[in-house]
């Protein structure tokens, strides 16, 4: 799974976008970027715009948040092109990819806890966290003695070294996934799906060619386009767009107490979300609706863009 990925494979064809939010609370400034800057990429390309709920991770999510949601991106006049998708729904496509990595010799199962990782990377000399979690040093790998009569705890991806794509804002990228992440979780312990795979799945499900989100999700990147390759699922283009920080100069978001977006002007939260990603402060000062304001964003955007390509120079190996 080593090699340059092409992340603009598909060439310049239709453009499926998508935004995809955690139902851990309604929207914030900062989410509402991630949902502006995907939207007015799908428009500037001629594209459809889809909404998917990552409910993946159930316990975190609070309960109505996923409407909240909803209702906040239609006061945005930020409407998809199709009835949105949650996660919930799908854990039956996620039972089958993963059977189909078992099978196919890219998944195992393994037994370790976070002590055992941590005492098998002491035990190596290479105690080092990466962003607070131990990069996993591929415990159980069958040719490493598997399971040894234990039960799997867990199902996690075979990775192996470098892997490169290039972002359509960020450039060329690169992340050595065996050193810096190690063989990811697909299903945890508690038996939920784990993001990665279920944002994978979908991706290819609702055949979005392109994923516009905040530039924290860069990292994500490279497992993503691993777990596409395991399972023979097409690469999207990926553009990571710039953050809001918050007044401590970290990125802006619902665990560090953001605060839910102020809709009572939802042409000023447009506004607002549309400088951070480079649109002119004097945008459309005659708009007096949402979608007046978006109409000339779309071409604003597509004066921007012009720097972020919608092909590649990579090609997948």
């Amino acid at each position: 799974m080593s090699g340059v990925a092409d992340a603009g494979g598909r060439g310049a064809g239709p453009c499926t976008g998508r935004f995809a939010p955690s139902p851990t609370g309604p929207l914030h400034a900062g989410s509402l970027v991630a949902a502006l800057g995907s939207w007015l990429d799908a428009r500037a390309h001629g594209g459809r715009w889809l909404v998917r709920i990552e409910d993946v991770d159930r316990p975190r999510c609070v309960a109505g948040a996923d409407e909240e949601i909803l209702r906040q991106l239609a006061t945005c006049a930020l409407l998809p092109d199709a009835p949105p998708l949650w996660q919930h729904t799908r854990d039956a496509a996620y039972a089958e990819a993963l059977q189909r990595l078992v099978r196919a010799g890219a998944a195992y199962g393994c037994a370790c806890t976070r002590r055992d990782i941590e005492a098998a990377r002491v035990a190596a000399g290479r105690p080092r966290l990466r962003f607070g979690e131990l990069v996993y040093p591929g415990s159980c790998r069958p040719e490493r003695g598997g399971l040894q009569g234990r039960a799997p705890r867990a199902w996690r991806l075979r990775v192996d070294g470098p892997l490169e794509w290039t972002d359509r804002r960020l450039g060329p990228q690169r992340q050595d996934l065996l050193a810096e992440v190690g063989d990811f979780v697909l299903q945890r312990a508690d038996g939920l799906w784990a993001y990665q795979l279920a944002v994978v799945v979908d991706d290819a499900a609702q055949g979005v060619t392109d994923v516009v989100r905040g530039e924290d999700l860069a990292d994500n990147t490279a497992r993503q386009i691993a777990l596409q390759r395991a399972l023979g699922l097409p690469t999207p283009r990926y553009l990571h767009l710039p953050l809001v920080l918050g007044p401590d100069g970290h990125k802006l978001s619902k665990q560090s107490g953001a605060m839910p977006l102020d809709l009572r002007d939802p042409l000023a939260a447009l506004r607002a979300a549309g400088a951070v990603l480079g649109l002119p402060a004097g945008l459309a000062p005659a708009a007096a609706q949402p979608s007046e304001w978006l109409a000339a964003a779309v071409a604003a955007w597509a004066g921007i863009i012009a720097g972020y390509p919608i092909t590649s120079t990579g090609s997948a190996s």
